[in-house]
């Protein structure tokens, strides 16, 4: 079952890219959290990455923090597997925290089946919107509805988002295998 819209925030505690162990609770004086599915090899996340990034920037002053975890199981795609995290970090100036979720069990928490794949949530922590971050992957010249600001623009202003839920598009979480 995925986190449907009005729920609540489920707890965290993975490492980051940055050294630190990080939870829900370090996020409590963020107005807005947007929490990401994420991974270095799909061509989803890298065909958003540079756009969610700019999201950060444009957002951070606001109090709004995207958070990217990766839950990929690394023995079929070695290159989602922590060392290979920090590098992509760094490579690419990751403005937001990036981290890993080796037992999956946030990812499972959630219901994520994505990457990416964005749940965010209101001061109060309660789930206002989920999915993709836009209606392109493909190019940013070709998105007509930026559902990630958007639901940033009206939460800022007390409104709800105008598309509380979209379909996530991208690669498969890539699970265990037991």
């Amino acid at each position: 079952m995925t986190l449907s819209v009005g729920q609540t925030a489920i707890d965290f505690h993975l490492p980051g890219v940055d050294g630190k162990a990080h939870s829900l609770g370090d996020y409590k004086e963020k107005r807005i959290l947007a929490l990401t599915f994420w991974c270095n090899h799909c061509p989803y996340v890298q065909a958003w990455e540079q756009r969610v990034i700019e999201v950060q920037r444009d957002y951070a002053a606001k109090g709004v923090q995207v958070i990217a975890i990766n839950a990929n199981e690394t023995i079929n795609f070695p290159t989602d597997d922590f060392p290979h995290m920090v590098e992509r970090a760094q490579d690419n100036r990751y403005n937001f925290p990036y981290l890993r979720d080796e037992t999956q069990g946030v990812a499972r928490a959630y219901g994520a089946s994505r990457t990416p794949e964005f749940f965010v949530f209101d001061n109060d922590r309660v789930l206002r919107y989920h999915g993709a971050p836009d209606d392109s992957h493909e190019s940013p010249a070709k998105v007509t509805k930026r559902y990630l600001r958007d639901a940033f623009d009206a939460l800022l202003a007390g409104k709800d988002p105008p598309m509380p839920e979209t379909p996530p598009k991208g690669c498969s979480v890539k699970w265990h295998t037991k």
